[in-house]
């Protein structure tokens, strides 16, 4: 058996049918200040991300480098695509899930649950009936860098949303600050981030993992599945086998079905969240990552909602040639 790249870590055997023995850690860009909620168009060959104190949700090809998708981006944080292929936004600001419709309009999905406004909606993903879940913690409320220091109006919770009917649903209460989310590739369970209380002295901070009753809308469990260790739990994503890719301090933690900790994937900078440039490299190189919703069946338009631009300053700091938005013709293309 070929040796592992000096970025990779083994802690058992099952990792080595994970990675290529010629995988690369590959740097995409950097010099921002707080990356969250990578999403991938392949249909456009281009990555969303957002940089959430700098209040714009980026983009990045490999032909045309970094570009601004949405300023300002209401603080946007977690993303994910529908069944359409629509991209979902949790935003801290505007306390709120939106919508990117495919003529480039934006709709706003859910701003209240039981008649009080959201906390400062954190992470989504979409289930294949079509169903909208997404972690609401109080972090996005507490300062002014990730969005503006609001009052809360409830505890922070698990929610399920039907975008047709709008209806809403606390699925789970028992958080203290309720992160990223995946489900398994059954959509059997759910694994949820526990990150604790901000400000605590001992904060609660695991992954939790919730099976997912026969109605499909409700949880039981929230057991334990495992803690991340340095750091904690943030962003992750589940692979075509089960397996959790996990960020942590020291770059990306790959856990089996079982909880078991597979191995490492090192980052040069410090990575608490799966969304980080570095850590989502790694995951990317590493091995092949399912789709945490399904794809429409045609390509979906890629929108260019007002205010997205390329951003020829933000291009040179990352040593990019400016951007160029995606031709008319291309729109909707592979």
């Amino acid at each position: 058996m070929a040796p592992l790249p000096d970025f990779l870590e083994s802690h058992d055997p099952r990792f080595a049918d994970l990675v290529l023995f010629n995988a690369e850690l590959e740097l995409l860009a950097d010099g921002f200040r707080w990356l969250e909620g990578p999403v991938w168009f392949g249909d456009h060959q281009c990555l969303l991300f957002n940089d959430i104190p700098s209040n714009r949700t980026l983009r990045w090809s490999e032909r045309h480098g970094i570009s601004t998708f949405l300023e300002p981006s209401d603080f946007a944080n977690g993303q994910a695509r529908d069944l359409q292929g629509r991209l979902i936004q949790c935003h801290h600001r505007t306390r709120c899930l939106t919508r990117h419709e495919h003529d480039g309009t934006i709709t706003t999905l859910v701003q209240e649950a039981g008649g009080r406004r959201l906390n400062a909606p954190n992470d989504v993903v979409v289930r294949s009936d079509g169903s909208i879940w997404f972690s609401d913690p109080l972090y996005g409320l507490l300062n002014d860098y990730e969005g503006g220091r609001q009052e809360s109006e409830q505890a922070p919770a698990l929610y399920r949303l039907e975008p047709d009917s709008g209806r809403v649903t606390a699925v789970a209460v028992d958080f203290d600050g309720p992160n990223g989310l995946a489900f398994s590739p059954d959509e059997q369970l759910l694994y949820v981030a526990e990150s604790g209380e901000a400000g605590a002295v001992m904060p609660r901070q695991y992954i939790r993992r919730f099976r997912v009753n026969d109605d499909g809308r409700s949880l039981s469990g929230g057991e334990i599945f495992h803690a991340i260790t340095p750091g904690w739990a943030d962003g992750f994503r589940v692979d075509e086998h089960g397996n959790l890719w996990c960020g942590a301090a020291d770059g990306v933690h790959v856990l089996a079905p079982d909880g078991t900790l597979l191995g490492r994937c090192w980052c040069r900078v410090r990575s608490p969240t799966s969304a980080s440039a570095t850590a989502t490299a790694a995951a990317c190189s590493c091995a092949p990552q399912r789709r945490s919703t399904p794809c429409s069946p045609t390509p979906a338009a890629l929108p260019s909602p007002e205010g997205s631009r390329p951003d020829p300053d933000l291009d040179q700091r990352h040593g990019q040639s400016p951007a160029r938005e995606l031709p008319a013709d291309r729109q909707g293309r592979s």
